[in-house]
């Protein structure tokens, strides 16, 4: 519901969502093009006119996002499709919650450990800035070609999250 709600052109639009008597089910906008994961995984380092393009197109999808009450909480490159001329398209809803949602409960932690932020971490409330925290980790990844927070378990990512500064991007 809460993707549902938005239709920006940086965004996967969502059509109909509901469910049947045996599972539940979205409808979306199909988007010819390909991860920003695996883009950065054949790449490496992106030009910065390219990282220009990315990060503006996914911060203004972030502002649109929240001016609407929606969180999305799960900022990553791989809920991140570029399209034709460095266009992207922001998709995945699916743990994202509205502001005035009460569906989610504090204490609980969802979205993908090497991009969460602190706040989502320890369990706290997630507002917009989670997401700019997201975008922020996506800015460091595409300058240098390596996450900032990158090791072997999930449980040391979360530690570095928390405790250790990244290694400066220059």
């Amino acid at each position: 519901q809460a993707g549902g709600r938005l239709q920006h052109p940086a965004i996967v639009g969502v059509y109909e969502y509901g469910e049947d008597e045996r599972m539940a089910f979205i409808v979306m906008e199909y988007v010819e093009g390909r991860q920003l994961r695996r883009l950065m995984r054949d790449r490496g380092r992106f030009e910065l006119i390219d990282v220009f393009e990315v990060m503006k197109q996914l911060l203004a999808a972030l502002d649109y996002s929240h001016r609407h009450g929606v969180v999305h909480r799960d900022i990553k490159p791989a809920n991140v499709m570029v399209l034709r001329g460095m266009k992207i398209k922001v998709m995945d809803f699916g743990v994202a919650r509205l502001e005035t949602s009460s569906l989610t409960q504090v204490g609980t932690v969802m979205g993908t450990p090497t991009h969460i932020a602190p706040e989502q971490l320890l369990g706290l409330a997630a507002d917009g800035r989670a997401d700019l925290w997201s975008a922020g980790v996506i800015l460091y990844e595409l300058l240098t070609g390596r996450g900032p927070f990158v090791a072997e378990t999930p449980a040391t990512v979360m530690h570095h999250v928390l405790h250790v500064d990244p290694a400066p991007p220059s």
